[in-house]
């Protein structure tokens, strides 16, 4: 899947999300799946009972009985997290580690739980937690216990200043006299040097080859826990060139004198740039020698960083651009990128109509049931949407599938994929947990909101003969029709008030 790691199934019990696990499973890949208290747990939740005052052995027993559901319904080869979206306390970030990928098909439940009915008679009641707990809470839970472990499409700033965002570390000088050299930096905040005025770090010192030196370098304390890196694809420096070639060097051991996973960089002088270097490209070295055992760079345990001016290559190789004197090197940012083209990281299943409750001219008799009853049914949809947008702004690479109304028939149908929150129809279950899972390998469904429907009416059954199925779908084909923004909310944006 590109980013390796562990995807995350929430609501792995679920209609949808059973059939996730088991295509996921097909594929090879790595599983957790996050399954929610019930039994008593659920009871007291029922009551609007804070989860912390819940008696411990209640909770144990909750989580226990409900693993065990779990292991029987998804299999002992995955790896079970027993938690609840709606009650934050339950997600501590070490459940987390590991995950890459999410998809998040957790839905508030709408009773009778014996499924569909030829009028539709399900959409009655909600069962459990309201969707406003569920469908918004339990998204603004989700999204800020993944987001560290799935990353930022803008990146993650490690040093410097970007925005209104500022990220400082406690830099000192580590030049050549520890080797009885003479050369010397210093590492300061220069608070209007930057680009536009901004503030900046700067580098800076001069560098000699007396007494067999030939190299300044300022290095950071070690922070004060690992920083897990594995989510992005490399490190990408702001700085402003002075034409000469410089070294990072990243740890991952909290070792003083230890090997250094190294790049070397060339700059343009005078020039504000950003450069990027590729977590494939840093190389084990100590003492300008490579390591040649040394284990892989691993980006979930990096403890320190050095910026460094030196005579030296590696292996006995010299700098080419190696100048002594003084030297100069503003740098503003350091952060971890993700490399184009970015892949989908979050996919949620959300509905078809959403956004159409409110929708100014709408007839509500053509609607589906859930939109007629979205008051009813305390605002299902409203907090659907709701929680799209957490998702959307949150930064996280994105794609958010809306099925038209689900059913247990097989998949292989011919499809339509449409945007604008305008279709309705139906789409079997199975055909959606194939979709989500293509939506995480694919660009093209990347930060892309969009509605399925099957081709067949809700009036013929869609059934498949196992002699002859249906050929394997790309849904590649679909996503590249799909396109940037369109979410249905343009047509609210245009008709409200000024």
């Amino acid at each position: 899947m590109g980013t390796t790691g562990y995807v995350l199934v929430v609501g792995a019990t679920g209609g949808v999300g059973r059939r996730i696990v088991d295509n996921l499973r097909k594929k090879g890949l790595p599983i957790k799946a996050l399954v929610f208290f019930l039994n008593f747990a659920h009871v007291y939740h029922a009551i609007s009972l804070n989860y912390e005052l819940i008696p411990s052995e209640v909770r144990h027993e909750a989580c226990v009985r409900n693993e065990d559901k779990a292991r029987k319904m998804l299999g002992t080869d995955i790896e079970l997290i027993v938690g609840d979206i709606t009650k934050a306390s339950t997600l501590p970030s070490e459940y987390f580690r590991g995950v890459k990928k999410v998809i998040n098909a957790a839905s508030v439940i709408i009773g009778p739980k014996e499924g569909d009915t030829p009028d539709r008679a399900k959409y009655s009641q909600v069962k459990g937690d309201s969707p406003e707990m569920v469908e918004y809470i339990g998204m603004k839970n989700l999204i800020n216990a993944v987001r560290e472990s799935v990353g930022l499409r803008t990146g993650k700033l490690l040093f410097g200043f970007e925005d209104r965002i500022s990220k400082e570390l406690d830099w000192g000088a580590l030049d050549d006299v520890v080797m009885g050299g003479v050369s010397e930096s210093t590492f300061r905040i220069d608070r209007t040097g930057g680009e536009n005025g901004k503030p900046t770090g700067l580098f800076k010192g001069i560098v000699s080859t007396a007494n067999n030196g030939g190299f300044s370098s300022i290095r950071t304390k070690n922070f004060s826990s690992p920083v897990d890196l594995s989510a992005y694809d490399g490190l990408e420096l702001r700085l402003k060139g002075d034409g000469c070639r410089y070294k990072l060097i990243v740890r991952t051991s909290t070792d003083w004198d230890t090997v250094g996973y190294t790049a070397s960089f060339d700059t343009v002088g005078g020039q504000w740039q950003s450069i990027r270097l590729p977590f494939s490209t840093l190389r084990p070295i100590f003492r300008a020698r490579t390591v040649s055992d040394a284990p892989p760079f691993d980006p979930r345990n990096v403890v320190s960083f050095q910026l460094m001016f030196s005579k030296f290559e590696y292996d006995g190789k010299l700098n080419p651009t190696f100048v002594e004197g003084p030297f100069e090197l503003p740098l503003s940012s350091i952060k971890a990128y993700m490399k184009d083209p970015i892949t989908t990281r979050f996919v949620h299943v959300s509905s078809a109509g959403v956004t159409r409750p409110d929708r100014p001219g709408i007839d509500l008799s053509k609607q589906p049931p859930a939109v007629r009853l979205n008051k009813e049914l305390d605002f299902v949809l409203t907090f659907k949407l709701k929680g799209e947008d957490l998702l959307r702004e949150s930064g996280i690479p994105y794609a958010i599938v809306r099925p038209c109304a689900l059913t247990e028939e097989p998949a292989g149908a011919d499809l339509i994929f449409d945007q604008g929150d305008n279709i309705t129809g139906k789409i079997s279950r199975e055909e959606i947990a194939l979709i989500c899972i293509a939506a995480l390998e694919s660009p093209y469904a990347c930060d892309k909101t969009f509605e399925v429907k099957s081709v067949i009416p809700f009036s013929e059954p869609f059934t498949v003969d196992p002699e002859n199925p249906p050929p394997v779908k790309d849904y590649n084909i679909y996503f590249q029709t799909l396109k940037d923004g369109i979410t249905g909310k343009e047509s609210l944006e245009q008709s409200a008030p000024v």
